[in-house]
């Protein structure tokens, strides 16, 4: 776009920034979220259902995978592959046998919601379709809640349609044993199946012909989530999504009784054995697939709280291995579909928060708490399938003090949530305040910008209002909740309109806006224009010093630290991936450095952005920047550091 003329040293130093070739940083880069950094091995996204054959060979579903298909494979510690499409399944139930899979579909093409394909383990394509439940046509329920094989039969439970169904592995529909809202499915040596009832907190046996057996009642708040038949010990086993977050071993010779459990009482949220929100080796979230192989090594499948309407975007895929002492031998995580987590200036970056998940280290990281406690905070936004928001991984992060204040928010939003921290909570978040909401006294959406500054103040562009409006932080009770004063408007810069986003650096009184696209409807993008301000709240909000023109179209997501902008892109214009992140100069304007991968033997940088606040960053006391980005195909964090 063609910037108005000011004077000859603003329009010098534009100039310069857009004519300058990109020089490659000496930068070094990094990865979080995901055990794996390359495409190859990366741990797939959002695993909701899992099967082990007896080799120990791992089969999990996820409703949407970026990069590859829906059903990841692993082994001992590996990724083997995938199958189908990336949104082919509906990630709510798999099962097997020795010759194939079966999965829960997503609609689509000749099949509704409600399908179940068997897929060829040799060959990973599907050789048979099974529509199981007359509810065909909804796309973000989970209709198929359960499957399991025994023999030559498949069960497989209709979730609304209040039954499990007996099918022929081939297909062929033998009779259906009625049963309100059926779950997870098991089957034991004599050919009984077991059926949970989540939300009834049940588990009831049912004989090969139907006749009803047996019916188990878990200990009061308890959600059987997973269900799994250890032969070796004639035990079932029984994940808890409830409070107690861990899995219930039953005796089932005579009347089923609880013969005990496997994993730490109270799971992540204890504050006996660790910080409450912290994650280990026995401090499970959501017990989501168990499995076991015939050298009795347990695989257990967790889902980190954090989800959508959408289903794809839960909390990530946490895999734990143990041997048959109960001793963990190796993990499989990742993030969740996308999100990005920013660096802690309370650890001078050496923690990273994301919207759910907080993780720290290097070379994959370590996810050390999932923040969502759904039994204190059943509101959570975050968890809230009804929220306005598509979902809120992506983390902004201030440290006043001894206080941190937590903004998550979705791809692209215009909706923003506000959580704060405190001892008695650990590593939970607790949810305070949304903008637009009262706390902020508007119902204008956020579509011109927003920024957490490092003073804790709040800066919104409200839609429609022609203004940028400033919620100062006021303090924070004994709890550590934070409270902002009123809105002060400052009018939007007509140059720089229509204005898409809004960077404050309280420590040097700068503020950078960058431009949509003139003429589009699009509020999401940005255009090629960046103005600077250098003492803004100082009194300069009419005269950028200096104008930033972009060298590439596509800019998606910016942010800054220190003496530098740095800039993340969609798409060229030509259509061009541009994975890399471009460094400016906040006082020249020019383009110094741009960030590129620098291990490309670990890492995987490749993915373009498509998320507005997908870029992080802050400069560290040593004076070496930390830059997280958000990589979409690897269900990762890109971490690039540099020193100028």
């Amino acid at each position: 776009m063609l910037e108005k003329k000011r004077i000859h040293a603003v329009f010098l130093a534009a100039a310069i920034a857009t004519i300058a070739p990109a020089c490659q940083a000496q930068n070094t880069t990094d990865w979080l979220a995901n055990t794996y950094g390359t495409l190859a091995a990366h741990v797939g996204n959002t695993a909701r259902s899992m099967w082990v054959a007896p080799n120990g060979v791992i089969y999990t579903a996820s409703m949407w995978d970026e990069y590859e298909g829906g059903v990841a494979i692993y082994q001992n510690g590996k990724s083997l592959g995938s199958i189908g499409a990336h949104g082919e399944f509906q990630g709510s139930a798999i099962t097997g046998n020795a010759t194939s899979i079966f999965v829960a579909l997503q609609p689509g093409g000749s099949y509704g919601s409600g399908a179940v394909g068997r897929y060829n383990r040799t060959t990973k394509t599907r050789d048979l379709l099974i529509q199981v439940s007359a509810l065909n046509n909804q796309p973000k329920v989970d209709v198929v809640t359960g499957l399991a094989t025994t023999g030559s039969l498949l069960y497989a439970s209709d979730f609304y349609g209040n039954r499990v169904r007996i099918f022929t592995t081939d297909g062929v529909w033998k009779r259906d044993i009625n049963i309100s809202s059926p779950g997870a499915l098991a089957l034991d040596g004599a050919g009984n199946v077991w059926v949970a009832q989540k939300s009834e907190g049940s588990i009831v046996e049912f004989s090969p012909t139907g006749a009803l057996l047996n019916t188990i009642r878990m200990p009061g708040g308890s959600q059987p989530s997973a269900l799994y038949f250890d032969a070796s010990s004639g035990q079932l086993m029984a994940g808890d999504e409830g409070p107690d977050m861990n899995i219930k071993r039953y005796t089932l010779s005579g009347t089923p009784t609880l013969a005990g459990t496997f994993g730490i009482q109270g799971g992540y949220l204890d504050t006996t054995t660790g910080i409450k929100g912290q994650v280990g080796a026995k401090r499970f979230t959501r017990v989501a697939g168990i499995g076991k192989d015939t050298a009795s090594n347990l695989y257990v499948l967790n889902n980190p709280w954090g989800g959508s309407w959408d289903l794809g975007r839960n909390g990530g895929t946490d895999i734990h291995a143990y041997n048959s002492a109960g001793n963990l031998r190796w993990t499989l995580r990742s993030l969740n579909f996308e999100g990005v987590a920013a660096p802690d200036p309370a650890t001078d970056g050496a923690s990273f928060y994301g919207g759910t998940n907080l993780y720290a280290g290097t070379a994959g990281g370590t996810f050390v708490a999932n923040t969502v406690d759904p039994f204190t905070y059943p509101s959570d936004p975050r968890i809230n399938l009804n929220d306005r928001a598509r979902d809120e991984h992506f983390g902004q992060l201030a440290a006043v003090g001894a206080n941190r204040i937590l903004v998550a928010s979705s791809q692209n939003p215009d909706t923003f949530y506000f959580f704060h921290f405190n001892a008695a909570n650990g590593y939970i978040a607790i949810p305070d305040a949304t903008l637009p909401g009262t706390a902020f006294n508007t119902t204008a959406s956020v579509r011109d910008g927003f920024c957490l500054d490092s003073k804790g103040g709040v800066w919104a562009g409200l839609d429609k209002t022609g203004s940028i409006y400033h919620y100062p932080l006021t303090g924070f009770d004994a709890g550590g909740k934070p409270t902002w004063g009123a809105g002060v408007p400052i009018r939007i810069p007509a140059s720089v309109q229509p204005l898409t986003r809004i960077v404050y650096l309280a420590d040097s009184d700068t503020m950078i806006l960058g431009q949509g696209i003139v003429g589009s409807t699009d509020w999401t993008s940005i255009g090629t224009r960046i103005e600077v301000y250098h003492g803004w709240s100082a009194g300069n909000t009419t005269k950028p010093n200096p104008v930033i023109t972009l060298p590439h179209a596509g800019a998606k997501s910016i942010d800054a630290a220190g003496s530098y902008l740095f800039v993340g892109y969609w798409f060229s214009g030509s259509g061009q991936a541009l994975p890399n992140i471009d460094a400016f100069n906040l006082a020249t304007g020019n383009l110094d450095a741009t960030l590129v991968n620098t291990n490309t033997a670990a890492v995987d940088a490749s993915s373009a952005l498509d998320s507005m606040y997908g870029v992080k960053a802050y400069l560290r006391s040593t004076g070496e920047y930390v830059v997280t980005k958000n990589n979409v195909k690897g269900s990762s964090i890109t971490v690039y550091r540099w020193t100028p």
